[in-house]
């Protein structure tokens, strides 16, 4: 099995922690040289510290903040002339606040399109040409379990995230004659930053301790565990290598068996 990343680059956004770090990690160990792209630049620099480690690769990133579109645009087209093209590119934001949907104001959903489909846009659009000229070309979105069985309380998220799906899917259809496959990872419950948010705030509004609500998460999942990042990771990294030449189109679980369809 082909797993071989080396002499390709990969753009990992949102890779200063949780899933991106993890992915950004993972390929480095590949033999990729990885474009960290996050807005914390403090952040960034000690993760390239990290990847610095591995012999006879380069690493890079680019300061920037999904809440400015145009700015990433900008930043990732002059990376481009300067440094050369992109051949993976892994879609990582941050998901949206909780809450219902009913309950969401209008600007919530435009704020979420624009950081997570939008944005997503602009990449792509700034790094399929390299993709096509190489021949090769991975797009990952690293989105939700949610857009097959959506999540209690993550309103806007459970819309946008769908959106994303439906995009991906149109541009895997789109792309592949190029060499160029477009796959979703949809992560369950993952040990991060993100996820104890999510069980403080359903602890405070249910008046449950935080023990209680996450055992009742992990309760849900066959594996009675939360993933790790490097779990996700492994996943999205397979999808980035040949070996997934021939795996287009497709929204893989990575969450311990908790999606109840296939």
């Amino acid at each position: 099995m082909n797993l071989d990343l080396s002499q390709k680059t990969a753009l990992v956004c949102g890779s200063t922690q949780g899933i991106g770090k993890a992915a950004a990690l993972q390929l480095a160990q590949m033999g990729t040289n990885v474009v960290l792209m996050a807005r914390n630049e403090a952040e960034l620099i000690k993760v390239k510290e990290e990847l610095d480690t591995t012999k006879g690769q380069k690493h890079y990133y680019i300061k920037a903040d999904f809440n400015f579109p145009p700015e990433i645009k900008v930043k990732v087209e002059n990376f481009i002339k300067e440094i050369g093209n992109i051949h993976i590119l892994v879609n990582n934001t941050g998901g949206p606040a909780g809450g219902q949907a009913i309950d969401a104001k209008v600007d919530e959903f435009t704020h979420a399109f624009s950081m997570h489909l939008v944005a997503n846009q602009i990449l792509v659009q700034a790094v399929v040409p390299g993709m096509k000229k190489e021949g090769y070309g991975r797009i990952i979105n690293v989105i939700s379990t949610s857009v097959k069985q959506p999540l209690n309380g993550l309103g806007v998220s459970n819309t946008i995230r769908g959106a994303v799906a439906n995009w991906s899917k149109t541009l895997s259809n789109e792309l592949g004659s190029f060499g160029i496959t477009v796959n979703n990872v949809l992560p369950g419950a993952t040990n991060t930053v993100r996820l104890q948010q999510i069980i403080e705030n359903k602890a405070q509004k249910t008046g449950k301790s935080i023990q209680e609500v996450s055992d009742a998460m992990t309760n849900e999942v066959p594996a009675k565990r939360f993933a790790e990042a490097f779990e996700i990771a492994n996943g999205i990294a397979f999808l980035a290598s040949p070996a997934a030449s021939y795996i287009n189109g497709v929204n893989l679980p990575v969450d311990g068996g908790r999606t109840k369809s296939l």
